[in-house]
């Protein structure tokens, strides 16, 4: 069954071209690398919660925008060997992974198995 990596972070509302281009240069380089699916959304009803939400997860600044994507992968084992050779592919690119148009430091994300896909 796939696999996917997820991801929720804060982006500056007045970097949101800079990262919408960003996401556009490195999809094909996942897709490339084995990524099935690659999906960015920008935060339109992100509420802030009471105990927990995903603007406090991230700590969202007034200026900013939650941001939750995820990739697909075959399975494991592809999402290993593919973010491995995208990281290298980046650094080929000339974009440097510590200079994005977020900051990294709050993003949250993880691998997760699937378990039921409807």
């Amino acid at each position: 069954m796939s696999y996917v990596d997820g991801f929720v972070l804060a982006v500056q509302n007045a970097k949101k071209d800079a990262y919408k281009a960003m996401a556009t240069k490195v999809a094909p380089v996942f897709r490339k690398h084995g990524a099935t699916k690659l999906v960015e959304c920008w935060g339109d009803d992100v509420p802030d919660g009471k105990l927990t939400s995903f603007p406090m997860a991230v700590k969202l600044n007034a200026d900013e925008t939650v941001v939750f994507s995820w990739i697909v992968w075959p399975d494991k084992e592809a999402r290993d060997a593919g973010n491995k050779a995208v990281m290298q592919d980046i650094e080929a690119m000339g974009m440097d992974p510590t200079d994005m148009p977020f900051d990294g430091s709050r993003m949250i994300f993880g691998g997760f198995e699937v378990m039921l896909e409807a």
